[in-house]
């Protein structure tokens, strides 16, 4: 029997089993140290490896899904937070996600990269997203009083400084530290 179509929806145990496969291989792509197994995935969700491929045909279509879904949650929590903390809080925690975002994204490492040189994953895109959720944040704070008016764009840039000088960290509280020196730069 042939595959439905993409552009159909999917039946609603089809919908639960692509959402698992999805779940499970983004916790396991933020804690792998090397290539993530997707025999472990599947057996992981509770699904067979042929679910796994009906829904993900290539490793690089379940880490773009990954991506995706990382994108969707790190871009669309910026509202969320700023409807339940104050500005400078919500954007603490928004970075905390942020930085959980990334490293989510070096388990996949390899693949992104050949991703992007094949322009299925678009990164101005990204960047855009990423740049409007900390303006939300910074405009909500600077309407507030307790954020300076800043361009998004720099402290984007300040971040992805910071992730990427981490990477290796030993210290594993160094990224907060690091974060909570932006926030404090950021404060009024």
């Amino acid at each position: 029997m042939p595959s439905p179509e993409p552009s159909l929806p999917l039946r609603s145990d089809a919908r639960r089993n692509r959402d698992k496969l999805v779940a499970v291989a983004r916790a396991a792509f933020a804690t792998a140290d090397g290539p993530v197994a997707l025999e472990a995935v599947a057996r992981e969700a509770g699904v067979g490896i042929g679910t796994l491929y009906r829904h993900f045909p290539t490793r690089e279509a379940l880490v773009e899904a990954v991506y995706a879904a990382e994108l969707d949650d790190v871009t669309g929590n910026a509202a969320a937070l700023l409807a339940e903390l104050p500005p400078e809080q919500a954007l603490r925690a928004w970075m905390d996600r942020y930085a959980a975002f990334v490293a989510t994204k070096r388990g996949m490492g390899d693949v992104l990269r050949a991703s992007v040189a094949s322009g299925r994953i678009a990164t101005p895109t990204t960047r855009r997203r990423i740049t409007a959720a900390i303006g939300a944040i910074l405009d909500a704070g600077a309407e507030a009083g307790t954020l300076r008016a800043a361009d998004p764009e720099d402290v984007t840039l300040l971040l992805l400084g910071v992730f990427l000088s981490t990477v290796d960290e030993r210290d594993p509280g160094r990224t907060g530290r690091m974060l909570d020196l932006i926030l404090d730069a950021l404060r009024r």
